[in-house]
């Protein structure tokens, strides 16, 4: 798979998010764009993983912590064969396996139910710790966002997984700056980020989290660290490709108008 390869599918991932929110009426779009292009690579091209068999031992995991964000990755799942596309459609329909937050007991290829933020690090730590336990070599990944990281359980996950030196282990976080009510900035300032995952014995990377060269560059170098977590610091912007939505904190949980969603689908090309 090709860099170019991988922009394209970003590109479809974007149009499906749209048009699912807008379909449904309600979302995350802001979030679900920003977290796009490291869903990309993961789906296609870094993780292990057998659509024909979501349930495969030695497949690598993926925990969306950031659970708002689903629909990007029902939209990877779906383009890498868990279920059909036209599915997408029904996502906040009630009854449907595609709810506004991720349920693994109702779709295959959902490694955790997640949404009430804080609690996806540890569970991909827990994970982690079931690798090395069963001598496994699958890899844990787990997407946080930057406004999930002001909860406290995010940074008990990190304390433990560096302890126990979970090298299975890649945290990667949505940097996109904003959360429900603003700029994080505004709200609970993170930085220094990098110093802080330093000092809780991460192996810390900080890239652009849209550029896929450092994406990948940034998992293999995850891959190769030894005795210690890997977190990436991934700078996004959120509503990504999609002119006013980003920087725009109205769209972190609003649906696109029919007007909107038109406009949008011209900016990412039809």
């Amino acid at each position: 798979m090709e860099i170019k390869d991988l922009k394209e599918i970003a590109r479809t991932i974007r149009k499906d998010i749209i048009l699912m929110i807008a379909e449904a009426g309600s979302g995350h779009p802001g979030g679900s764009l920003s977290a796009t292009d490291i869903i990309t690579a993961l789906y296609f091209k870094v993780m292990r993983h057998n659509p024909q068999n979501p349930g495969w031992p030695d497949r690598d995991r993926f925990v969306l912590s950031k659970g708002h964000a689903v629909p990007a990755l029902y939209s990877a799942l779906a383009r890498t064969a868990y279920f059909p596309p036209e599915q997408l459609l029904t996502l906040r329909r009630f009854g449907s396996p595609l709810q506004g937050h991720p349920e693994m007991k109702r779709l295959a290829g959902i490694e955790a139910s997640t949404g009430s933020l804080g609690q996806g690090l540890s569970i991909g730590a827990g994970m982690a710790m079931a690798g090395k336990l069963d001598n496994k070599d699958y890899r844990v990944y787990v997407m946080i966002g930057d406004g999930e990281s002001e909860e406290g359980q995010i940074w008990e996950a990190a304390m433990s997984s560096a302890y126990y030196k979970l090298d299975n282990l890649t945290a990667i976080v949505d940097y996109n700056s904003q959360q429900l009510d603003g700029w994080i900035r505004e709200i609970m300032e993170l930085e220094p980020v990098v110093d802080k995952w330093k000092g809780f014995g991460w192996h810390v990377i900080d890239i652009d989290g849209h550029d896929f060269n450092q994406i990948l560059k940034a998992m293999d170098e995850a891959k190769s660290t030894q005795g210690r977590p890997t977190v990436i610091i991934a700078r996004t912007v959120k509503g990504k490709g999609v002119s006013f939505m980003e920087n725009n904190v109205e769209f972190h949980g609003m649906a696109p108008t029919k007007d909107q969603r038109e406009k949008a689908l011209k900016e990412l090309g039809g």
